[in-house]
């Protein structure tokens, strides 16, 4: 994650990205504590105990090796609700070792979802919303895992 992080601040400057911090949503009452959020750092309070989801520019998730479905199937589900607008999912599993980028939501017969998807191999050059980012240094998990 901090090596993704200093790329996105380094090309926004304006922005900060956090890890680990409350992330939440006063429409729809659910509440989120992503790997990494992008904030306009204009948009911080450094007295609130939760972001408000609204203001989030992006969202990083590295996929667990112990409970991959939350990342890749609930989060995915919950993250267009919440009005997350860039989705990205870190799979650093041995036999996948993927990016994948999820963007524009929208309400559809099938809710609210991120209508376009774009995957990438670690080693690519992912396009993610207005940062384009080198994803050479990200590291997979162990073989024993």
């Amino acid at each position: 994650m901090v090596r993704l992080r200093r790329q996105i601040e380094a090309q926004t400057p304006e922005v900060m990205a956090l890890n680990d911090t409350n992330m939440g949503d006063p429409q729809t009452g659910l509440t989120k504590v992503p790997n990494l959020m992008v904030i306009a750092e204009k948009d911080t309070d450094d007295t609130a105990k939760v972001v408000n989801c609204r203001d989030v520019l992006m969202v990083v998730e590295v996929v667990s090796c112990t409970n991959s479905l939350t990342d890749i199937r609930d989060k995915l589900h919950d993250y267009p609700r919440m009005g997350v607008p860039l989705y990205m999912v870190v799979d650093p599993r041995r036999d996948k070792r993927t990016v994948t980028v999820h963007s524009d939501s929208s309400a559809g017969p099938d809710g609210i979802r991120f209508r376009k998807t774009l995957p990438y191999a670690f080693g690519d050059i992912a396009t993610v919303g207005r940062w384009t980012l080198d994803t050479s240094s990200l590291k997979s998990y162990p073989a024993d895992w």
